[in-house]
């Protein structure tokens, strides 16, 4: 399981700032994915080598003081139902507020570890100020300057602590997780699969709050079926759909092998599909695309090669992704779409020896070496693919620093000519040997 953070708060408490300064500040970040609405909402991070995902709740807010309070609520109560860990951020140039105390109150009554970051407190003066949120009744709390970044160490300290760890079961059937936007044929496409012969069909009470895993087993193919299509529809999330679409995305791709991402053709491929995908991507996950509703497009020569070529442009540079054109009201297509998740998983899972592996790419990189840089010449004298869950390799040279982005490009893709990882997030190191 992988753990998610939501970050809360009243607006502008600095919850997006601090934010862009857990998913980017070091090297170790990896840099977030562009948000659902007009910001930055979630992406990865990692502090001492533990990983989990950050969601911020702001930026959704509109309309009037009312409504923006109860907006506010909302969120709170979402961010505690769908993630593992709350950070509570407040201000203390403007000490408490209703609002604060309002959400403290909530937030007392949580089982999941709750901290409290006091934030904008950049000088000493206001390390004594930040001393009255202990009347919110949430115990320590951790002042940082999430502008300039003081006092972020120690909160990532306490949050990375309460983490739970990794637990990765051996020889668990493959998960594919069906994710994408609201109404892109989830639902329709999960039925279609399954069938109304249900006795093919075992639910398993869903990991997820909020996803069902179904173990399905026909045409020769088991796997669990992770289905975020809004199974238990909550009535009181109807106005925050899309929030609550991509906080079940997020706990979906994060505890899938494939992610399936359904797209609505009717709608183009549009900003929150590519995120649904970078996320999945960023999380080395394998990745299909379906195109469902194809039945519904008017068809000339070349609308089904333009319409993918638009997906490719817009997911480079991996675009080494297979792309399907489904109908799930006719079925046309679907079980090519599952056989073709099994072809990604079993990619997902390939090993190279490393004999076979030097044979092809030193033969590559000797006639297709980088570009000299300042009259130095990188030469590279092995490779190997690490004992990691997902396909990543390790060139060893003498100059790793003067490899550049192209030519890691190159690499990547005569890796992918040769071994076919078609479907999966590769990741490759350059090192000194």
């Amino acid at each position: 399981m992988s753990n998610i953070v939501a970050i809360v708060g009243r607006p502008n408490v600095g919850k997006s700032t601090l934010f862009n300064r857990l998913v980017q500040r070091r090297e170790a970040i990896v840099d977030s994915v562009s948000g659902v609405t007009r910001d930055r909402h979630y992406g990865k991070s990692d502090w001492n080598g533990k990983e989990f995902s950050v969601i911020d709740t702001g930026g959704y807010t509109i309309g009037s003081n009312d409504i923006f309070e109860e907006e506010i609520r909302k969120q709170v109560q979402l961010a505690i139902e769908e993630s593992d860990i709350i950070v509570f951020v407040v201000d203390v140039e403007e000490g408490i507020t209703p609002m604060d105390t309002e959400v403290a109150n909530i937030l007392r009554k949580v089982k999941k570890p709750v901290l409290m970051a006091v934030n904008k407190v950049d000088n000493s003066m206001r390390v004594n100020d930040a001393l009255e949120f202990y009347n919110l009744g949430l115990g320590e709390y951790y002042t940082i300057s999430s502008i300039n970044g003081s006092g972020t160490g120690e909160l990532l300290d306490a949050l990375t602590e309460k983490l739970e760890g990794e637990v990765i079961a051996e020889n668990e059937l493959p998960r594919f997780a069906v994710v994408g936007r609201p109404n892109a044929g989830k639902s329709s496409f999960i039925n279609a699969l399954i069938g109304e012969d249900r006795n093919i069909v075992t639910d398993i009470a869903g990991t997820t709050r909020d996803s069902i895993d179904t173990k399905y087993n026909r045409f020769g193919f088991e796997f669990n079926l992770i289905d975020t299509a809004g199974i238990r529809k909550k009535s009181k999330v109807k106005e925050d759909l899309e929030f609550y679409s991509v906080m079940r995305a997020v706990r979906a791709i994060e505890n899938c092998d494939v992610a399936i991402v359904v797209v609505d053709a009717t709608r183009d491929f549009e900003g929150q599909d590519e995120n649904i995908f970078w996320l999945a991507e960023k999380n080395k996950k394998g990745v299909i695309i379906l195109v469902n509703k194809w039945d519904l497009i008017e068809k000339e020569t070349n609308t089904m090669r333009d319409f993918e070529a638009k997906i490719r442009r817009e997911i480079a540079p991996f675009t080494d992704v297979p792309i399907l054109f489904i109908s799930a009201l006719t079925k046309q297509r679907i079980y090519k779409a599952i056989e073709t998740a099994v072809d990604v998983f079993k990619n997902r899972k390939k090993r190279i020896p490393t004999s076979k592996l030097n044979d092809t790419m030193l033969e590559i990189v000797k006639h297709n070496g980088p570009p000299a840089i300042k009259g130095k010449f990188v030469k590279i004298k092995y490779c190997m693919q690490l004992p990691t869950p997902t396909p990543q390799f390790v060139f060893f040279c003498n100059l790793p620093q003067y490899v550049k982005d192209p030519y890691k490009r190159f690499v990547e893709n005569k890796l992918r000519e040769n071994f076919d990882f078609h479907g999966v997030p590769i990741v490759i190191y350059f090192r000194q040997k």
